[in-house]
């Protein structure tokens, strides 16, 4: 006799960070449905309360709230705050700032900054979320890494880094809580249409709208995918990178375009 596998259900009782542009809120919007909570964190308020009346408009029962992803206990609160009035289903911790060398090296301000919201902000998220999730037995979480993150891409060291720190905690952390009934993916796209690449001024391969990006993202997480990769093209070459010597890897990057500072 074989075992069907069950799908589960889709979420109702959804978070996200960092909601209030680029694929946070591609997400928001694609989630939005009748019988559909969304928690929507962002900096600006203008931008998140747009979001949350186009979500609202779509039927959803949206709230949305300025909070900062660095500020440990003030995010534990809004976590805790929205999970008693709605168990989280899906918790996405998005938010994340990136920036370059420009035409120098990165400023310790710059790579602090970049590290305290790209890194601890998803621990911020990540973990007050975890024990209730753990405590019902079911819940999923997902992490946005980067492509950027498999390679030390010299245009953006701390960028970079904090994606890759992101994405090795959230695949190891995928292995450690399965059997407590969490799922966990980390999300890695390539260049994707936001505010955040919308100041890169060199070519960007393969780039996407945030709203495929979203259709991808959703429909991957639905499948319980550890990790989201896309597009394949760009996967692919992350991925070759980390077949070659790397003194060879070396003299391919410092090639690359150097992305603006912060």
């Amino acid at each position: 006799m074989t075992t069907r596998k069950t799908t589960p259900e889709a979420p109702r009782s959804i978070l996200i960070t960092g909601a209030s542009s680029g694929i946070g809120e591609a997400l928001a919007l694609h989630y939005a449905a009748p019988d559909v909570h969304l928690f929507l964190s962002g900096r600006d308020a203008a931008r998140l309360d747009a979001v949350v009346a186009a979500c609202a408009a779509k039927g959803a029962a949206a709230a949305g709230r300025v909070v900062d992803v660095r500020e440990a206990a003030a995010m534990e609160r809004w976590i805790a705050e929205s999970d008693a009035l709605r168990p989280l289903d899906l918790v996405i911790a998005h938010a994340g700032i990136s920036g370059g060398t420009g035409a120098g090296p990165e400023s310790a301000q710059q790579v602090r900054a970049i590290f305290d919201v790209n890194v601890n902000g998803v621990f911020n998220t990540v973990l007050p979320v975890l024990p209730l999730m753990a405590a019902r037995g079911r819940g999923q979480i997902a992490i946005m890494a980067s492509l950027a993150g498999f390679s030390g891409w010299p245009g953006a060291p701390a960028y970079g880094a904090s994606k890759g720190a992101v994405r090795l905690y959230g695949e190891a952390l995928r292995g450690a809580v399965a059997a407590l009934g969490v799922r966990v993916s980390v999300i890695c796209p390539g260049f994707v249409e936001s505010r955040m690449t919308g100041v890169n001024d060199y070519p960007m391969p393969f780039l996407m709208g945030s709203r495929r990006a979203a259709e991808i993202i959703a429909g991957r997480l639905s499948r319980n995918i550890g990790r989201i990769a896309f597009p394949w093209q760009s996967h692919a070459l992350a991925l070759g990178l980390s077949f070659l010597p790397f003194g060879l890897v070396s003299r391919i990057l410092k090639n690359l375009p150097r992305k603006p500072a912060m």
